[in-house]
């Protein structure tokens, strides 16, 4: 479902945002017990202007190959219920599609490493002939300069580090996505150099 914002100058990037299927204590096991992987359950995105502005945005569910039925960890960290993948979810391949469509070329920017996911699910799922990620910006490095402890934070964490409230249901890609964008936007108007300058 893709919605419009107003936006002064033209898209210069997207701030995107993954969700994927996890269980209680997988972030400190790493995903190795049997049968966890990193399944895409939801992909959120936000066009944003240079000044890293929001116009329009992109929410996608994803139907899990492999496990799916989220776990109830899932379902209450993220808010998303089953009944809802079952209902609107679409399946990786379309969904990275559209994905890809929607950005149309610009640079994506993530607040950690969520091109390796892609990637991830592109080999998980045996699409060796995905079409190749847009050029990526791991947002942490960036962040990092200009201040921001990013240690333990996650991209729902980035608009409240730079004092912006965060609006939403936090670990939804969509609002994750948008609490990236907002953080960003708050540090360049305080005067930080552009994250897509040169």
């Amino acid at each position: 479902m893709m919605m419009s914002c107003p936006q002064i100058l033209p898209p210069a990037a997207v701030v995107f945002d993954l969700e994927f299927t996890a269980w209680e204590g997988c972030m400190t096991n790493h995903w190795l017990q049997p049968g966890q992987f990193q399944e895409i359950v939801q992909i959120g995105a936000v066009k944003v202007d240079s000044a890293f502005n929001p116009g329009e945005t992109l929410d996608v569910l994803v139907r899990p190959r492999i496990n799916s039925e989220l776990s109830s960890y899932l379902v209450t960290l993220t808010g998303i219920a089953n009944s809802e993948v079952q209902a609107r979810g679409i399946d990786f391949a379309e969904a990275y599609k559209a994905f890809l469509e929607f950005v149309g070329g610009l640079p994506i920017v993530a607040f950690g490493r969520d091109d390796k996911v892609l990637i991830d699910n592109f080999r998980l799922y045996g699409m060796n002939d995905a079409p190749p990620l847009p050029p990526f910006i791991d947002i942490r490095f960036w962040l990092k300069e200009h201040g921001v402890d990013t240690r333990g934070l996650h991209a729902c964490d980035v608009a409240p580090s730079v004092g912006v409230p965060f609006s939403g249901h936090k670990h939804n890609g969509l609002d994750d996505a948008l609490a990236v964008a907002a953080g960003i936007a708050a540090l360049i108007a305080r005067g930080a150099r552009l994250p897509l300058a040169a």
